[in-house]
């Protein structure tokens, strides 16, 4: 009868071992990649006003790298939660600005007209 209690142990101890092999051998995880558009410390990209849509509180521009959100230069339209925003701007403009990816969307939250 003291052949169970032994094979217990050895079991026991085989399947600790084999715990911390495992660990030992995972491959460390990844760091959580950055959300995009959570760096509001970002420089402001470069753009020109193509296009506004108050009704909708959109404007279209013409962008260069968005840094923040790792997007290449190209045109695109953007939502603003304040037309505030959008009062001073004209088809033309240029303006550095700051979006963000929020809700699936891109979201303009700071621009600045660029002195004449």
């Amino acid at each position: 009868m003291k052949l169970l209690p032994t094979l217990t142990l050895i079991l026991a101890a085989a399947l600790c071992t084999a715990n911390l092999h495992a660990q030992a051998t995972k491959p460390a995880s990844p760091q959580p990649a950055q959300t995009k558009g959570n760096d509001t410390s970002a420089a402001l990209t470069p753009g020109v006003v193509k296009k506004i849509d108050l009704a909708n509180l959109r404007v279209t521009l013409q962008h260069g790298d968005i840094q923040n959100l790792g997007m290449p230069a190209m045109t695109m339209v953007f939502r603003v939660k304040d037309p505030a925003v959008l009062a001073p701007l004209k088809v033309g403009d240029k303006v550095h600005f700051h979006a963000e990816e929020a809700d699936g969307a891109l979201l303009l939250t700071r621009v600045a007209k660029d002195a004449p």
